[in-house]
Parts: structure tokens; C-alpha cells; sequence
């Protein structure tokens, strides 16, 4: 926007709220002049000042969060009709491709391909038709971006970063076979479910909690990245851990603690880390020769305690792959975009909350006695008194009853198509931190 525009813009706003202003004040009632800001928020035409400021479309932000689950009597159904609009939009053409631009498009900016993103957004419905083909990004153009992104599963931030343009800009074709892939994986998955049930969507990076039809609970997660991936498999958790030990796999003795005993002999103390023998009597790290070929034949046992790996925490489920979903005391991990950097195990964000509802048909384990077994710092396993069904599944492509068609990244690459990959095809794999494997200082 240009200094004249944008002071244009500011004086009409001036004496648009002066003249609102005075309008209440001489008429004593509030109510009047909120009917006419109403009025000038309504009216059909403004000219320029419509599309660079529209204060009713930036009091109301879209939500496109449901109460329906991923999974549920319905899901296929819901993507069948999430498929027969696609379909229609293919027919007719698809959507234009959004010209990249020297910076990133976002409130205020105007620029001719902006244009093709409001054609873009119509299409797919996030932006009403009625919006206008402006080249400015105004409020309308904020709040469908907003809404794509939330679709999407992209920071709701209104900029038109790397990862919405991309996803922005994939052909309609793509999204249609995407649909259609999605579409088997969750008629694989439409029988009797049970009536309390967890959902893992790995590509997502996110956890439901679903009891009678109804999420009652989201968890965001992070997942096993790319070339460790979480595996997919229909389970039933049976045992909720507070206080959990954590033992360290040979693979990462090997790896990583033998190496940094080297460097640092207090590494194991630091991290409350004990070596426990095959009689179950713990040795001193100062008796183990650290520079010897062989890592030791010991185990690695690590305290409970907020610098536990698991932190809080373990929700364990049957499975052959030795993976469980547990707390994490490195919570800003839930705050990344990419959130696929475990090793295959699922952090879960408020997993507390989670538990408390899976102990639900188990008495005894209200939040207060949660709370309080946690903070003595005692392990302490809860075997269910009813197993919970948990399903891993990867569904990039979904819809609710709502109408509103969900997509994310296909990020292990099972959708067929490289276009849908979109966090992997910048060539750089997130470096995992390992919350799951190795403690840190």
C-alpha cells in the first residue's frame, strides 16, 4: 500500500468513526451507532476503502475444527461428497496457479497476483464469490487464507509463506486423487470401531480422543520422522505408566551414551541415569571401562523425573514395535509446523488430559490423585480395567459432516504423488531431538 493510500485509507477511517461518534453522542444511544457502522459495513460498494479494510469479516475468523472424528460410522461418506465437489471443480477447469512474489502476500499488500489467489480461493471455497477481484490482499482475502490454512494444517498466521504457497498451488487434479486414495483407507476402516476409541493420525500430527461419535478431546502430537517412521496398527491400550522409567535401546548405548561418557564421565549422573546388571544391582559407572571396544552388557535405566525422556508419563498398547505415546519434557516441539522427528513413539501435548479420560472406567484415578502420584516421583503402572481400542492410521485427506475438506502433507510419501509431499521436498530431514531415545543435558 502506498503512504497516499494508506493515508487515504486512515482519514476515511477518522471521519467515518467522528461522524459515528457525534451520531451517538447527540443521540444517547449506543445502539444507533453500532447500526450504523453495521450500515457502512454492509453496503454493497465502497470503492478501494472495501478492499483494504471490512471489519465484520475481521471480527469473525473461520473455524474449521469439528467435533466429527477422523474415523467414525460416517467418515467415507463425508469424503464421498468431499470427492463429488472436487470432481467439479476438475470439470470445470481447476484453479489458477498464485504467481510467487519477491515477499510473502499478507494484509495490506497489493500486487496483481493477488488476483489470482482470490480466484483460487473462491474456487475452493475458502473465499466468497462475492469478494471481488482486487488485486489488494484485504480482509477477506486474511480471513480465506486463514481458512485455507487451517484446512491444511498450517500456522493460521495470513501469510502466504513457503508452505501455503505450495500447498496453495497444488493442482486440483492432485487433490481429487488424493481424496479418492483417503477414500479406501477409511472405508478399510468403517466397521465398529468401539464406543471410546484413541485415533493416532500420524500425518496430521494429531491425537482424538472419540467417545459415542464425538471427538471429546485433540491432542496435538509429534510422530516418527521420515526415515523412522511410526508404524501403523490397530491396538488397545492397556496400561497408563505415571513416573516412568526409561530404558535406553542398545542401539543408542551403542551411539550415543558410550561416546558421550567418553567426552563427559558425568554424563550418566547428570541425566539420572543408572546401570542396573543382569541381577538387577546397580553399578558404578566409574567401575566400566568406557574406552573399551563393546559398550558394557548393562542396563541403562533412567529415574522418573521431569529430565526423564518420557517426562510424566507412558501410555503403553500392544504392539511388536516397541512403541508407546508418553509426555516429553521439550513441550516447544508441539509448537513447531514439522512436527516428525521422533524415532516412531508419540509425544503427546496435555497428555495428562488424555490419560485422565482413558482412565475413566478405571476408579480410583481422578486428576487430584494423578496429580499427586506424579508429583512423588514414583513409578507407578495402571493396568486398565477395560482396554482402550487405539488406531495409527495416515489419512492425508478427510471431510466432516460440516462440509469442510481437510488435507495434509503426505509425509512418508504413500499417496503416490511427489507434489503431496510437501515438507520433504526441501532436501532437509528435521534433526530429532530424540525425547524417545536419549535424554538431553
Amino acid at each position: 500500500m502506498s503512504d497516499k493510500t494508506g493515508m487515504d485509507v486512515f482519514s476515511r477511517r477518522a471521519v467515518l468513526r467522528s461522524a459515528l461518534s457525534a451520531g451517538a453522542a447527540a443521540l444517547a444511544a449506543p445502539a444507533f451507532a453500532q447500526s450504523a457502522m453495521d450500515d457502512i459495513i454492509n453496503a454493497p460498494r465502497r470503492g478501494n476503502w472495501d478492499d483494504q479494510f471490512d471489519a465484520k469479516v475481521s471480527r469473525a475468523a473461520v473455524n474449521v475444527t469439528s467435533n466429527n472424528p477422523i474415523l467414525g460410522p460416517g467418515s467415507a461418506q463425508n469424503v464421498q461428497l468431499a470427492m463429488s465437489q472436487y470432481q467439479m471443480i476438475v470439470s470445470n477447469g481447476g484453479w489458477p496457479q498464485v504467481p510467487e512474489t519477491a515477499k510473502p502476500l499478507q494484509l495490506g499488500a497489493v500486487d496483481s497476483s493477488v488476483q489470482a489467489l482470490r480466484q483460487r480461493l473462491m474456487i475452493s471455497g475458502d473465499l466468497p464469490r462475492d469478494a471481488g477481484v482486487s488485486s489488494s490482499f484485504d480482509s477477506y482475502v486474511d480471513g480465506a487464507v486463514k481458512r485455507f490454512q487451517a484446512r491444511h494444517g498450517l500456522p493460521t498466521d495470513g501469510v502466504m509463506g513457503e508452505y501455503t504457497m505450495k500447498a496453495i498451488n497444488v493442482p486440483a487434479t492432485t487433490r481429487l486423487t488424493q481424496l479418492q486414495t483417503n477414500m479406501v483407507r477409511l472405508q478399510s476402516m468403517s466397521g465398529d470401531l468401539g464406543p471410546r476409541f484413541v485415533t493416532v493420525n500420524v500425518p496430521a500430527a494429531m491425537v482424538e480422543a472419540v467417545e459415542s461419535g464425538r471427538v471429546v478431546m485433540r491432542n496435538t502430537a509429534v510422530v516418527g520422522r521420515i526415515s523412522r517412521p511410526t508404524h501403523l496398527i490397530n491396538s488397545k491400550i492397556y496400561e497408563v505408566i505415571l513416573n516412568p522409567y526409561w530404558t535406553a535401546p542398545r542401539s543408542i548405548v551403542e551411539k550415543d551414551i558410550v561416546p558421550l561418557m567418553r567426552k563427559d564421565p558425568t554424563y550418566l549422573e547428570k541425566n539420572n541415569i543408572r546401570l542396573i546388571d543382569g541381577q538387577g544391582n546397580e553399578v558404578s559407572p566409574s567401575s566400566v571401562d568406557w574406552n573399551a571396544p563393546k559398550a558394557p552388557n548393562l542396563m541403562f535405566r533412567q529415574d522418573p523425573g521431569k529430565i526423564n525422556a518420557m517426562s510424566s508419563t507412558k501410555i503403553n498398547f500392544h504392539n511388536p514395535n516397541n512403541e508407546y505415546m508418553h509426555d516429553t519434557p521439550s513441550q516447544g516441539l508441539f509448537n513447531k509446523l514439522m512436527r516428525f522427528e521422533s524415532s516412531g513413539c508419540v509425544r503427546v501435548q496435555n497428555v495428562r488430559d488424555l490419560v485422565l479420560w482413558i482412565l475413566k472406567d478405571t476408579p480410583g484415578w481422578d486428576r487430584q490423585h494423578v496429580e499427586q502420584v506424579i508429583a512423588s516421583r514414583q513409578n507407578t503402572p495402571i493396568r486398565l480395567q477395560q482396554e482402550v481400542p487405539v488406531y495409527f492410521v495416515y489419512i492425508t485427506a478427510w471431510s466432516a459432516k460440516d462440509g469442510v475438506v481437510q488435507f495434509r502433507d503426505d509425509i512418508y510419501e504413500k499417496d503416490g504423488d511427489q507434489q503431496l509431499a510437501l515438507q520433504t521436498t526441501t532436501g532437509v530431514e528435521p534433526v530429532s531431538s530424540d525425547d524417545d531415545l536419549l535424554p538431553r543435558n
